[in-house]
C-alpha cells in the first residue's frame, strides 16, 4: 500500500507566520489534489510546549538562527512557532483535513525537537507513525510539505531507513534555503540515500 503523509501544513509555517516558508501556501492545491491518489493519507504537526528547547526565547542570551548542542544533536534556535493548541499550529484551513485518516504530533517533548515524522532528534521516542504505517501494510511512502530541507528531509531519511520506499513529491514540498544550496542538498541526500524525487503529475504514471 501507498501512504502519502503531509509535513507540517500548518498555519505558523505560511508565508507571513510565524516560521514562515516561502511559497508554502501555493502548496495546498497541489496536495489537495493529489490526495486521491493515496488510499491512506497522514499528517504531521508540529506542537510545542511554549518553553520548547528549538525556541531562541528559551535561552537566554542566544539569537534567532543560532545553533546549539541538544542531545548531541545540532539545533538551530528558532522563533516561536507552532505552540500546542495555539491557532499557529492549527493546519491550513485550505488543506482538505477531512480526507486524512491521521494526524501525528512531534516536538511535543520541551527539551528535544523532532524534525522527523518518525522520532525525536535523537531517536529515543516515536511518533507512532512507523507502526501506524505497518499495521496498514504499507510499503510505499510519499512525503509532500514543509520544509524541504528539514523535517520533509529527515522524514525521508528515517522512512529510507526504517524499509519504506520513500518518494518525495518535489512540487508539494518547499523549503527554508537558510544557506543558498541546502534545498538541493537535501534533495541530493534523500537521492543518495535511495529516495526518488518526483513530481505530483508522476503520480498519474504511478496509480
Amino acid at each position: 500500500m501507498k501512504a502519502l503523509i503531509v509535513v507540517d501544513m500548518q498555519k505558523d509555517f505560511m508565508p507571513g507566520g510565524a516560521l514562515g516558508v516561502a511559497g508554502a501556501d501555493k502548496l495546498v492545491p497541489t496536495i489537495n489534489r493529489i490526495l486521491p491518489y493515496f488510499s491512506l493519507r497522514v499528517a504531521t504537526l508540529d506542537w510545542h510546549p511554549s518553553n520548547h528547547v528549538s525556541f531562541a526565547q528559551s535561552h537566554p542570551g542566544k539569537n534567532i538562527g543560532d545553533t546549539i548542542l541538544v542531545e548531541g544533536f545540532p539545533q538551530i534556535l528558532w522563533p516561536v512557532h507552532c505552540v500546542e493548541n495555539t491557532p499557529g499550529a492549527s493546519p491550513v484551513s485550505s488543506l482538505e483535513r477531512s480526507k486524512f485518516q491521521a494526524e501525528f504530533h512531534k516536538g511535543s517533548d520541551p527539551k528535544i525537537d523532532s524534525y522527523s515524522a518518525f522520532f525525536d532528534n535523537a531517536r529515543r521516542r516515536s511518533t507512532g507513525l512507523e507502526d501506524f504505517l505497518n499495521k496498514n501494510n504499507v510499503k510505499e511512502v510519499y512525503l509532500a510539505g514543509v520544509a524541504t530541507d528539514y523535517c520533509v528531509l529527515y522524514s525521508a531519511l528515517d522512512a529510507i531507513d526504517l524499509g519504506f520506499d520513500v518518494y518525495i513529491i518535489q512540487d508539494a514540498c518547499a523549503g527554508i534555503d537558510l544557506q543558498k544550496g541546502d534545498i538541493q542538498k537535501s534533495l541530493n541526500a534523500i537521492s543518495a540515500a535511495g529516495g526518488r524525487i518526483i513530481q505530483s503529475s508522476d503520480l498519474l504514471v504511478h496509480k
